[in-house]
């Protein structure tokens, strides 16, 4: 009981100096449980969406996707024809029966040809509106259709885009283009989250969709009372036999929210990563709060241990303190936790995705990992601390404040650090030089954490030495300031080590992600200028589409175009002269597309690939699996025929544009795969001859019918390019800037607590002349230097690491190394302008002290 009771009076009276330690425990723990509730929220919006709209069973196409997705490389959902109808609801149990038609595999656009899929990268769906439609939707304006003019809208994608009864929307498909008027705006009845959702009637949707009706895609079933859907599933496939795919409510449901929960779970597990290094960070604040606690109470404590208090006791009273400010600190963080996941959910609506929060989802298991995770983390990090604190003799009561340093330990932590530094700096050079890149990934991820590890354990052999040249270099111009704040920094290397090393991991990881995707951009721009021949390059939704018949077409009459090669992705199963069978996607292209994507070869003439019943495979796949130029193979097509195609060419995979792609003709798969079943063109090279304006500004022209249509030449697909790593980079140095607000907040700490600590030292150089401006300037120089110690180290860890991994990823083809010289130079100058920033407090009251309270201080 003395103990707690010691342990709560020093905390509340140290709780100014606590605060910022409560408060990167709160932002670390905040950032977990939003993480959590935003996720779980998710989860339960789509749970209640896909529950909602599966009816009991649902009979689909054999080569139906389990979630409904109908995109394929026809460019049609598949379908079974209408007589499935009759059958279904001549089956035991059943009440009701629909025909429904639907895809995802349209475009849909208003009458500026401005596209209304969301944003968010949600579906658009076009179907035709059924009973089971009716259940979770509600029209609220106009009426449902009822002819080929009329289509009826979901009410978010008429408000997004500001459609009314009579707007006039287009549906572009492989089909054709149709057009028609909204006759209707319907309301979700449940929270949709972000779909694009157009209703036609069904013999318009088989029309649109198709090109013909008498086919459905799904048939929505209704069990009869009293039928549980797994017996009416028994018996709707008893009625149909196994051609078709039957799924109750629940498969259907599962089987979509499988399907999201893949996407929310890398965003979950990519989140919790980042607030685990904002833990990592955190925990060098609390270590250097509770160290400079114990310090300035050396006196304090040495009079406990002076009445009677053994080493248990005091090391026990500095672990309460830590708990009580992990107990605040995460209890805090629960609650901080769920605002930023309504922020994120709102967030997220600006997006597209609606979110209610009807449906925020707090589950008893995240305030509880929240607690156990701020706690735990708390009270680890002190544990140092309370056991130095446990360590202080008697004596240390006829001493003046401050502990002194254990000569041993640091001699021993400095060796275990040059030990870990070198077994890192071992490890990375194992990864830069190995042949397989999976090998060298385990010795790159070894690397970085026993690089990351060393340095902090060198931490204070390095301030020691970093700190004398950087003061040398920018402290000394300040005069006797400069040495003081110089002096300062030194005067406790472990602690400055430390808060540096907080600084460190987050900007470590900054320029190292940044070579990693300046090298990426580099390489792929530099194998562009070698490889690509073509001028340019036209594709649907950045390649995830396939181009419809009419785009194609329009891409060929282009006036001023020298070539053309149409891509095409054709899955098939390969059977070697060994026996064995490999899944594949065959690259099925025209003539000219050698002379579109420059390929090496190992052995034959990849133009050779292109004869009658001729194909080519990567260098990879012929050394793993012992084929050559000569082997026939039996490529059997997905919806056609066998063939047996001679290897007429092996391509080199020392690349990273088409590694491994495996080509033939067009005209090849097309003597085995029946017209209807063939897929559609993924992608259209070509070149040109005269003004390659005129051309380009022609090709726009062509394909201005469909928006989701791009057409690039080689500036674009290189700006694309960037921007793609670039969004991708700011998204996780976004993620990254919780652990740099920790770092920042432990400078802080660490500076006010260094204030404190030099009370009366601050007070005897005021009386000797130190004016109010200097004492300012002391406090933030000795901040820059600080900030810039961690940078330094940071920095260069950084760039080791990213120079490592660009190693890695020379063997996948990017063999340009790139260092984003002005974003390291903006990271260095920026943490100079952090440890300006992180000093104003501090050094404000550094300068305000009363010179005689201060100097009377014990």
């Amino acid at each position: 009981m003395t103990v707690l009771k010691t342990s709560m009076r020093n905390f509340f009276a140290h709780k100014g100096r606590m605060a910022l330690s409560a408060i990167a425990v709160l932002l670390s723990v905040a950032f977990v449980c939003g993480t959590l509730v935003f996720t779980d929220t998710m989860n339960t919006t789509f749970d209640k969406l896909f529950q909602a709209t599966a009816s009991d069973v649902t009979v689909s196409a054999k080569g139906a996707s389990d979630t409904g997705q109908t995109t394929s490389r026809t460019g049609k959902p598949p379908v079974m024809p209408a007589s499935v109808l009759g059958e279904v609801r001549g089956a035991r149990g059943v009440r009701k029966a629909e025909g429904t038609v639907f895809s995802t595999s349209v475009t849909v656009v208003d009458a500026k040809k401005d596209k209304l899929s969301p944003s968010s990268g949600a579906p658009t769906i076009v179907g035709s509106w059924n009973g089971n439609d009716a259940r979770t939707m509600e029209i609220t304006t106009g009426t449902a259709p009822k002819g080929p003019d009329q289509v009826m809208v979901d009410e978010d994608t008429a408000d997004k885009h500001h459609l009314k009864i009579g707007s006039e929307i287009g549906m572009i498909s492989v089909v054709g283009t149709h057009h028609a008027r909204v006759s209707g705006i319907a309301a979700f009845k449940v929270t949709n989250p972000g779909a694009a959702v157009f209703y036609l009637d069904t013999k318009t949707a088989q029309q649109t969709l198709i090109g013909r009706t008498g086919v459905y895609t799904d048939v929505n079933v209704t069990a009869a009372p009293g039928v549980t859907d797994a017996r009416l599933k028994e018996n709707v496939t008893a009625a149909l036999g196994h051609g078709y795919k039957v799924q109750t409510a629940k498969e259907v449901a599962d089987a979509n929210q499988k399907s999201v929960q893949s996407f929310l779970n890398v965003m979950k597990y990519a989140m919790l990563g980042f607030a685990g290094i904002a833990f990592l960070v955190g925990i060098f604040l609390i270590v250097n709060t509770f160290s400079m606690l114990v310090a300035q109470r050396t006196r304090e404590i040495g009079l406990m241990r002076a009445i009677g208090s053994s080493r248990k006791q005091v090391n026990r009273s500095v672990l309460v303190e830590a708990l009580l400010l992990g107990v605040i600190g995460s209890a805090l963080g629960v609650g901080a936790g769920v605002g930023i996941a309504v922020g994120l959910m709102k967030l997220m609506g600006t997006m597209g995705m609606h979110l209610s929060t009807d449906d925020l989802t707090v589950a008893w298991t995240t305030p509880a990992l929240g607690l156990l995770l701020g706690v735990v983390v708390t009270v680890l990090a002190a544990y140092l601390p309370a056991r130095r604190a446990g360590k202080i003799s008697p004596m240390a009561a006829l001493r003046d404040a401050g502990t002194p340093a254990d000569a041993r330990s640091g001699v021993v932590r400095v060796l275990i650090g040059l030990v870990l530094t070198g077994a890192g700096g071992w490890s990375l050079h194992l990864a830069a030089t190995t042949d397989q890149a999976k090998d060298g990934s385990a010795w790159l991820g070894l690397g970085v954490v026993l690089t990351l590890t060393g340095f902090i354990a060198v931490g204070p052999l390095l301030a020691a030495g970093l700190v004398r040249v950087l003061g040398a270099v920018m402290l000394r111009i300040f005069g006797p300031v400069g040495r003081m704040a110089e002096r300062n920094a030194l005067r406790n290397p472990r602690r400055t080590g430390a808060t540096g090393a907080a600084l460190m991991i987050g900007l470590a990881l900054v320029a190292c992600l940044s070579v990693v995707g300046s090298s990426m951009v580099a390489s792929a721009t530099d194998e562009l200028d070698k490889s690509v021949g073509a001028d340019f390059i036209v594709e649907a939704d950045g390649g995830s589409k396939p181009l419809t018949p009419a785009t194609v077409e329009a891409v060929r009459d282009t006036p001023g175009l020298t070539h053309f090669s149409r891509l095409r992705e054709m899955p098939a199963e390969l059977t070697l002269p060994n026996g064995s069978t490999h899944r594949q996607k065959l690259f099925a292209t025209d003539p000219a597309y050698p002379q579109d994507v420059r390929r090496t070869t190992v052995s034959g003439r990849l133009s050779a690939a292109y004869g009658r019943d001729a194909m080519s495979v990567g260098s990879d796949f012929a050394r793993e699996n012992g084929v050559k130029v000569g082997d026939t193979l039996k490529v059997a097509f997905d919806g056609g025929h066998a063939a047996r195609l001679r290897v007429a060419a092996v391509t080199s995979d020392d690349t990273s544009i088409d590694k491994g792609k495996m080509y033939t003709a067009i005209t090849t798969v097309g003597r085995y795969v029946p017209a209807g079943r063939m897929p559609l063109d993924i992608g259209v090279l070509a070149g040109h001859s005269g003004d390659e304006h005129q051309v380009y500004a022609a090709l726009k022209k062509a394909v201005a019918e469909d928006p989701s249509v791009t057409v690039m030449d080689r500036s674009d697909y290189k700006k694309d390019l960037r921007n793609q790593i670039g969004q991708l980079l700011d998204m996780v140095y976004g993620l990254l800037a919780l652990a740099i607000v920790v770092a920042v907040l432990g400078v802080v700490n660490t500076l006010a607590l260094s204030v404190v600590e030099r009370t009366r030292e601050i007070g005897l150089m005021r009386a000797l002349g130190l004016s109010r401006r200097q004492m300012r300037r002391m406090i933030r120089l000795e901040s820059v230097v600080i900030a810039v110690f961690g940078a330094l180290l940071g920095l260069g860890l950084g760039m080791g690491w990213g120079a490592t991994a660009q190693k890695l990823l020379a063997l996948e083809g990017m063999k340009v190394l790139e260092i984003p010289w002005p974003t390291i130079t903006g990271v260095f100058v920026g943490s100079a302008f952090v440890g300006l920033l992180a000093a104003l407090v501090p050094a404000f009251r550094a300068a305000r002290m009363n010179v005689l309270n201060a100097i009377a201080t014990d």
